[in-house]
């Protein structure tokens, strides 16, 4: 089978521009990353991002979507409906309309900033 140039130039292409679409900013803590995402790539009832997250960022966390489940996050909108909120937000402020920026935390953490609480 021959590749036609045209077609693997474009999914190159593609593959690029949503690698930096979904690229984790520079010590953006978990958390940060996947609500960020889930504004503009709503969840699909997987860990999607928080393992994309992962892959790039954590790989040696291997046991992350077990950790996540264990506090009810079987997928990225229920981190926070069940694991995580924004320190000082109420349960009326679960969507997210402007996310403050993150405090960071270190190349290889999984585990949210300061923005955030366990509920």
């Amino acid at each position: 089978m021959t590749s036609i140039p045209i077609i693997d130039e474009s999914e190159g292409f593609l593959r690029r521009r949503a690698a930096e679409l979904t690229k984790p900013r520079e010590a953006e803590c978990l958390c940060c990353y996947v609500a960020r995402l889930l504004v503009e790539y709503p969840c699909d009832g997987s860990l999607r991002h928080a393992l994309h997250y992962r892959d790039v960022v954590a790989p040696l966390a291997t046991s992350l979507a077990t950790r996540l489940g264990q506090i009810g996050g079987y997928c990225d909108c229920e981190v926070f409906l069940n694991g995580y909120q924004l320190r000082g937000a109420d349960e009326e402020d679960a969507e997210f309309d402007v996310l403050p920026p993150c405090s960071g935390v270190r190349r290889g953490s999984v585990q949210p900033c300061g923005k955030w609480v366990g509920i």
